[in-house]
């Protein structure tokens, strides 16, 4: 009785380590998935800064620099703004004054992205070329409240989505379509000639789509600089 006893107690144990053993591999395989869908959120959205790009072609076959520092001049076909991690909503009328000449790069404020570069014609000719602010993603609707301020030279022009009626809101002009917030022309750059662009983004809160359904909504939003010939026509 007493062998039965052991052989008996032996393979319940046994049964048990299978079981903590089969237990484990589940618990490692659901957190391997939820790792591997983090790090693809992180790529997605983290990844997700607000970033200037200039056409290769444009850059090489017409001598155009892109850089963020007047006085260092560092050519660069990428660049990038800093991220904020949260964006209340807040005014206009609450963004600094001076906000085009703060400073050269990144200078986000409280709620608010910023960020100030160059495009420099070091080439022979005088070129036109086409600027665009693109709509990569929107999540509950925020860009109906978003509101894009670009800076060329100094001179102001304020970007939004249509309002309910679909015409522009107060003040701005509207979004060029679904996908592009802007698309621009510009023309007779001229050899030497330097263009200081100042981009601003945040949420109007004297929008009134700017409401409590929008809380915990995303936009993510890139430039492009490219060659005349590549128009985006609705």
């Amino acid at each position: 009785m007493e062998n039965n006893e052991i052989v008996i107690a032996v393979k319940e144990i046994d049964k048990d380590n299978k079981k903590l053993r089969k237990i484990k591999l589940i618990i490692f395989i659901i957190l391997s998935i939820l790792i591997l869908f983090f790090i693809v959120l992180s790529i997605v959205y983290n990844g997700g800064r607000f970033t200037i790009s200039l056409d290769p072609t444009l850059s090489s076959d017409n001598g155009i620099i892109l850089y963020d520092d007047i006085v260092v001049k560092e050519s660069k076909r990428k660049l990038t703004a800093d991220n904020l991690e949260y964006m209340d909503n807040i005014s206009i009328k609450w963004l600094p004054d001076n906000i085009d000449n703060e400073k050269d790069g990144s200078h986000n404020g409280e709620n608010y992205i910023a960020y100030t570069f160059y495009l420099e014609n070091q080439g022979n000719e005088t070129i036109n070329y086409w600027y665009s602010i693109v709509i990569n993603d929107v999540i509950k609707n925020v860009d109906e409240a978003v509101r894009i301020m670009v800076y060329l030279n100094g001179e102001k022009t304020i970007y939004a989505k249509t309002n309910s009626y679909g015409l522009p809101e107060e003040g701005t002009i509207a979004f060029y379509n679904d996908d592009e917030a802007v698309l621009e022309e510009r023309q007779e750059f001229n050899p030497g000639d330097i263009d200081k662009f100042t981009i601003v983004i945040w949420l109007e809160g004297d929008d009134p789509d700017c409401i409590d359904n929008i809380l915990g909504g995303e936009i993510k939003l890139n430039m492009e600089i490219r060659e005349e010939h590549k128009r985006v026509y609705e």
